[in-house]
Order: C-alpha cells, then sequence, then structure tokens
C-alpha cells in the first residue's frame, strides 16, 4: 500500500494469498450478512480468468515483516475463515518467478489459487528503455521461465501504481506515455514468445491528485494489451482522517470536475473487468478505531457495480512508514466484521 508519493521499489516484498470460495475455518458466529445476488457452486473463471457470476476474492497479507508470503497468507486465511482464490505477490528486474513457493500454492489441490503476480519490468532502468526492447533478455528470461515451470492461466500486473512514478520531462523515459508503450511491449513479447497463460492487469492508484492530470489519460496502454482493469484504494476508518470513508469512496475518487475511477473505468472501457487489486481499511498505529462500518459497506456497494470481478485485500498491521495499520483483526469488532464478509456466498467462485 503507498501513499501518491510513494515508489513502487519497496513492494518487492511478496504480499498474500488467494484460493478458492471454500472456508478453511468456521467463521465465528455473526449475523447473517447483506445478500447480494449470491453466487452459486456453478461460477467459474473463463479464459481471461472472468467469473461468470460471483467476485473472486483474494489478498496480500505480512506485507513489510520479511516473513514468507506463503506462510503468512495461509495464517491470514485461518484468520479470515476462507480461502483466497487470489495470491498477490510483487516482484522487480531480473527476479525469477514465479517462484516455487508461488507455485506450490497455485497447484494447492486442497485450496485452488490463481496468482497475481506483480513485476516492475522497468525496475533500474525507464520505461522508455523497456518500450525500445533493451530489457527484452528480461522478458524473454521471464516467459522462459513460464514455459518450463508454469502453464496454469495467473494475472499478471506491470508497474502497478504508474502515476506517481510519471516524470513530464520527455527526456526522462518516464512519461505517461511511456509507461503504456513499456506495457505494450512487454505484453506483446510475452505473446510473441508463447506465453498464453499471462492475463494482464493494468493497476491504477485512482487518486484524485493524479486523475486531474493532464497526463493521466495517457497512461491507459489499449485494450488490445489490457485485459483487466485494476485500482488499488483505501480508505481511513478515522473520521476527519486522510481519505475517511467506506468502500464506495476508495472506488469513485475524482479529480474535480471528472468522474469517479469506477465510472471512468466502465464508460470508457465497458468490456473490461474491473479488479480491486489492493484495497484496505486503515487508522494510524496507535490510534485504534474499529473498522467494521468499512467492511459492512463492501457487499452493498458490489451489488451495484457490476463490473467489479475481483477484490484482493492488502493487509499489514504497519504501513511502508510504521503509521498506518490496514490489518483486518485491529479490533475483534473489526474482525467479526470482516470474516462476515468473507464467508458470504458471492466469493464462491471456482478456477478453471
Amino acid at each position: 500500500m503507498k501513499r501518491s508519493t510513494l515508489r513502487k521499489t519497496v513492494l518487492t516484498l511478496a504480499a498474500l494469498v488467494a484460493g478458492l470460495g471454500t472456508a478453511t475455518t468456521t467463521p465465528a458466529p455473526a449475523q447473517a450478512a447483506p445478500t447480494v445476488s449470491p453466487a452459486s457452486k456453478s461460477c467459474v473463471t473463463n479464459a481471461k480468468l472472468v467469473p461468470s457470476c460471483g467476485v473472486l476474492w483474494g489478498a496480500a497479507a505480512g506485507g513489510f515483516t520479511g516473513k514468507p508470503r506463503d506462510a503468512e497468507h495461509r495464517n491470514w486465511e485461518k484468520l479470515s475463515g476462507r480461502t483466497a482464490t487470489i495470491f498477490h505477490t510483487y516482484h522487480k528486474g531480473d527476479e525469477k518467478f514465479p517462484t516455487d513457493a508461488e507455485i506450490a500454492m497455485a497447484r494447492d489441490k486442497a485450496h485452488p489459487r490463481v496468482l497475481l503476480l506483480n513485476w516492475r519490468v522497468e525496475y533500474g532502468s525507464t520505461w522508455a528503455a523497456v518500450a525500445a526492447g533493451k530489457h527484452d533478455k528480461r522478458i524473454d528470461a521471464f516467459a522462459e521461465r513460464l514455459k518450463q515451470k508454469f502453464s496454469e492461466k495467473f494475472y499478471l500486473v506491470l508497474n502497478h501504481e504508474p502515476e506517481d512514478d510519471v516524470r513530464t520531462d520527455p527526456k526522462s523515459g518516464m512519461t505517461a506515455k511511456d509507461f503504456a508503450a513499456s506495457f505494450r511491449h512487454v505484453i506483446q513479447r510475452l505473446r510473441a514468445k508463447g506465453a498464453n497463460n499471462v492475463v494482464s492487469v493494468v493497476a491504477y492508484m485512482g487518486n484524485e491528485k493524479w486523475m486531474g492530470q493532464s497526463w493521466w489519460k495517457d497512461l491507459y496502454p489499449g485494450n488490445d494489451v489490457v485485459d483487466w482493469i485494476g485500482l488499488d484504494s483505501y480508505v481511513s476508518a478515522e473520521k476527519n482522517y486522510y481519505h475517511a470513508g467506506v468502500f464506495k469512496d476508495l472506488l469513485d475518487r475524482k479529480a474535480k470536475g471528472g468522474v469517479g475511477f469506477y465510472d471512468w473505468a466502465t464508460r470508457n472501457h465497458p468490456t473490461k473487468p474491473v479488479m480491486v487489486a489492493e484495497w484496505g481499511a486503515y487508522h494510524r498505529v496507535g490510534k485504534v478505531v474499529d473498522k467494521a462500518a468499512q467492511f459492512n459497506s463492501v457487499l452493498p456497494e458490489l451489488a451495484k457495480r457490476p463490473a467489479v470481478k475481483a477484490i484482493v485485500y492488502f493487509d499489514t498491521k504497519k504501513d511502508l512508514f510504521g503509521d498506518r495499520d490496514i490489518s483486518i483483526d485491529s479490533t475483534a469488532t473489526s474482525l467479526a466484521a470482516f470474516r462476515k464478509l468473507a464467508a458470504n456466498p458471492l466469493f464462491n467462485v471456482s478456477i478453471r
């Protein structure tokens, strides 16, 4: 999780969890969750990992701890009461991935999961360099690893939250158009190398500051190379604190005079499913606030927003700066509300 000024480099830490919509433990007793056209057991994903009904459930847990991501997200599954379908991890540059641990998580027959791999291809360089083919060796090595070790379908995010990496100087190699060109080059080269199991995701911050910039529209790489539109967005459970709100607020941020992110995505790219690739509710460390209102607000909003086909929680006790708690269990009532949300049959989706 990052603020609008945070650089992506730190998110080399692999995050968390993912899996199918079967509970790993019995949810804590609670009142019935709001109903939202509950998904049936027949909800399955297609070739682009879009569910036929329901919403895919996932997570990234244990951020900024240095602990093994697979262990952390298994622990998170037990805490939340459900195996998450999507297992979100982070990589950069020449790192070799998917790792053996990630592959094992995806092939866990008892708890099937799909990988959401986040890759900064341009790490140590620029988007312009990637687009110009200067890192094709890096891309080709990834394609070969997929060929040799991992044939299952998976989501691939390239340089998530690019907005705060943008530089307007054309000589920087990091303009919005450079990002779009880099994204296009990587996806097209992977396809040319036979990596047909890649499902591409362009993941934005959706921050009103960046959405108001003249270059923001130039970030989109093109419908032919984008399979899903992603959003990384958070809300504060503390009233009168930065981005205080509930689930709808993290979907609807907009520049002055503009439209909210969800409306922008569905109006401009109506054929693309929307993934909330990172979301969470936070309070400052040491200023504990109940998050039940935020968690209870999710299902009613999903019922109004059919384009949202996946949500992936980012769980950590402390953010990069050590001052925000985004965990689901900072209070007992917060955890109870989250477990109630996780137990909803809307998230019963099988990977095919």
